[in-house]
Parts: structure tokens; sequence; C-alpha cells
């Protein structure tokens, strides 16, 4: 099977390549010509695994399926998971698929390409802490699935429990951390709406993070407003904190031990391993080293999002390396299908990426948030907060929509999932 792209991971970045390449060719050559690989059968944006997680967004209401996308965005899609990649000849190795009792439903497969772009993510790194087999991560939808779970099952066991307590530890303070916390509150007291008085327990919620303030990548500003806000909702906030291990039960730091029902990871950004074998250069992170271009050490070969280090470039920026963040992806994915619309249409392409940061958002709960945006209004930093913050978080991702499934089908599908929580609620309790 030979297609003259090939897009590897259907997140925010990959998915909106290969979806304007395809409109870009399309009805006909778009799905011949371009082709999408994910391990999954539908998207979610990310960013938004912290709600699922919490269960106040039901990732099946959420979540897209990648073939009804590649129908409408006229591109490929194909099921499966980068198991090798042989630079030489142009062909890449696609893992077997097998159901859930083992069968094998797909064998290996191989593919040829002509230009390939890896956006394959990354993981979360435990930095060899010990016991972190006994803390749940946040990298994919089945991640916050399996959490909302447990999590739903220990707000059950805390409610006929004799002490009526549930402690919850997060590892790391950054934007995950810190909007996963705000949606548990959110999450907890929507469960004791629904319960007896009798059966009421109370939240222990910390944040453990190492740098000496929450949101380190921020200005201090929006991290002592993410800090006082957490702290009104009985959160508490340890930073100068060291994880030394992790135990079934408890998290022992520098400054002590944590008891714990439930501890998640949310401390750091690894590569997956796997990436240092497929022969292109990488950092001691696992990611791909590119070039302003986007253009891995292999010509042909390009990356983005997560899984790319990519160099800032610009006045004041050298030797910094892109961010991982949701905007990076979107910005490389625009380049990179300017650059790939340019060769599909046998024309050279022009220009180097430039990464602008455009500010941050972060959520705190249902009507509140805080932010900066860079560049923007009032000089060089613009701060939000409050409301307004929260619905400029909510419009990224309808941008983020708006990429793949237009502004019709963005605004038909934000009616529809309005309504929905409406009758059903805002707390997925099944």
């Amino acid at each position: 099977m030979h297609h003259d792209v090939v897009v590897i991971g259907g997140g925010a970045g990959g998915l909106e390549l290969a979806a304007r390449l395809g409109r870009n060719l399309g009805r006909r050559a778009g799905p011949r010509r371009v082709l999408l690989v994910d391990r999954s059968v539908f998207h979610i944006w990310k960013p938004t695994l912290h709600e699922v997680a919490a269960g106040t967004l039901d990732s099946h209401q959420e979540g897209l399926s990648y073939t009804v996308l590649a129908r409408r965005n006229h591109f490929g899609f194909t099921l499966g998971e980068l198991r090798g990649l042989d630079t030489a000849n142009r062909t890449l190795k696609l893992g077997a698929i097998h159901d859930e009792h083992g069968k094998l439903l797909v064998p290996e497969r191989s593919l040829s390409y002509r230009w390939l772009v890896l956006a394959i993510g990354s993981g979360s790194n435990f930095f060899g802490t010990p016991g972190a087999e006994h803390a749940y991560v946040l990298e994919q939808t089945a991640d916050a699935e399996r959490f909302r779970r447990h999590l739903q099952a220990a707000f059950t066991r805390s409610a006929f429990a004799a002490d009526k307590r549930l402690g919850i530890v997060i590892v790391g303070g950054g934007a995950t951390g810190v909007e996963l916390s705000a949606e548990l509150i959110e999450a907890h007291q929507e469960t004791l709406a629904s319960l007896d008085t009798e059966n009421a327990f109370r939240l222990d919620l910390t944040i453990v993070e190492a740098a000496p303030r929450i949101l380190a990548g921020l200005p201090e500003r929006i991290s002592a407003q993410a800090k006082t806000a957490l702290e009104r909702k009985q959160v508490r906030v340890m930073v100068d904190t060291r994880v030394q291990g992790l135990q079934p039960d408890r998290l022992v730091t520098s400054q002590g031990e944590i008891p714990a029902d439930l501890i998640v990871w949310a401390a750091g950004i690894k590569a997956a391993e796997a990436n240092a074998g497929l022969g292109l250069a990488t950092t001691k992170a696992n990611q791909f080293i590119v070039n302003e271009k986007l253009e891995t050490s292999v010509p042909g070969v390009y990356a983005l999002g997560d899984c790319a280090a990519c160099p800032w470039g610009g006045k004041g920026n050298e030797g910094r390396w892109v961010p991982s963040r949701a905007q990076a992806a979107h910005q490389q994915a625009s380049f990179l299908y300017a650059t790939l619309k340019s060769l599909l249409h046998e024309r050279a392409p022009s220009g180097t990426f430039r990464y602008k940061d455009f500010g941050s958002l972060v959520s705190l709960g249902e009507n509140k948030g805080v932010g900066n945006l860079m560049g923007g209004l009032g000089g060089r930093n613009f701060f939000v907060e409050g409301l307004l913050a929260k619905w400029m978080y909510m419009s990224l991702h309808l941008m983020h929509h708006r990429a793949i499934l237009g502004t019709s089908g963005t605004f038909v599908l934000a009616l529809a999932r309005l309504l929905q929580r409406r009758v059903s609620g805002r707390l997925k309790l099944h």
C-alpha cells in the first residue's frame, strides 16, 4: 500500500494536517494520496483528557470517529501503530491488531510513502521514581477512562466508609495537574448533590510540585491566581516538594508521607523509548530533532507536536525548544500543510517555521479560568481571568473542531452536546 503523504498519529496536529491536505486534494485524489494512521478508532482533543478522567466530559460524546472524519475531509485512514521504519526504502511497518481476547484481527502490514509525518505525541516522564506503577497517567483516552472508573468506585466506597474520606494526590503542578484538580472538585460536588446527607464524604486533594510554584512555565501572576483559586476550593498545594517514591496507599515526598487512595502522575513529558530505534536523531527525552522546516535528520521525514524537538527560533529564543502545547502542534500543522501542499503540486516549498506564543489559558472549573495573551491587548501581556478566561479556553476547543469539521459542523456538534448535558447532567456516572 502506497500513499504520497502518511501521517502517523491523529492528535490535534496530525489530524488537522491530514484533514487540510485531504480537502485540498479533493474527494477523488485525497483518500488515495493522504493516509492517517492512529491506534485508536476515534479522536479526542488531548487537552480535555482531564475532564474525561474526572467524569465531567463523556468521551463517547466528545470523541469523533476517524473514519467519519476521513470521509468528510477526503483522506484515507487505517488503524495501526508504528513498529518499524526503513527510511532508505521509504517504508514503514504497522503492528498486528488483536481483539480483547488476543485473537488476530489484522496482521502486521507494510506501507510505502513519499513523505512521512510523525505526530505520535509523548508520554509521562517518571524520572526513575520507584513505585511509579502505582500511579495513574493521562496520556490517552483509555488512561482517562480507566482513572474515571476507579474514581467512581472510590467515590462509592468513600460514601459508605467509616471515615467518610477520599484522598487523591496529583504529582505535577502544570496545566494538566491544576485543571484536573479543579475538575475533581466539581465531580465531588456533583456527587455529593446526589447522595444522602449520611453518605457525604470529604475529598482531600493535594497537588505536589517540585518547582517553587505551580504553573512554573507561565507568568508568576498566573501562578499566584491559580494557587489562590485552588486553595479557596480546599486544595492543598505543596511546592518545593520532591517525590521520593510511590506506594499503593501513599506518596513519599521530601516533606513527609501523604496518604492517598488514588495517585495521578502529571509531571514531566517523555516521548516513547521506541523512537530512538527508528533511525532518526533524537534527544535524551526521545523526541525527534527537527530543523527550521520541521524535517528530521532524514530528508522527507517530518515531525510535529510533542514528539518533535523543534528550535524556537527568533531573536531572544536561541537555544530554546518549542514548548509541548496544543497551540504549537496547531502552528506546526499549518506550516507543514503549506510545505506538503507545495510538494504535492510539484512546487518548491518556501519559508521556515517560527513559533509564536499567543499565551496560555488554564481552566479552574466550570465558570473560572486564568490566562495571559501574549502580544495582544494591553501591551505585551494581557491578563484575563474568571468567566472571560473560561469562555476563551472553551473557544480553543471549538477552533480545533472548526479545523476538522467546518463552521456549520462545529456549531451543530456544540449545540447537540449542550442539549445532551442539560438532559443527562454534567457528571458521567456509568
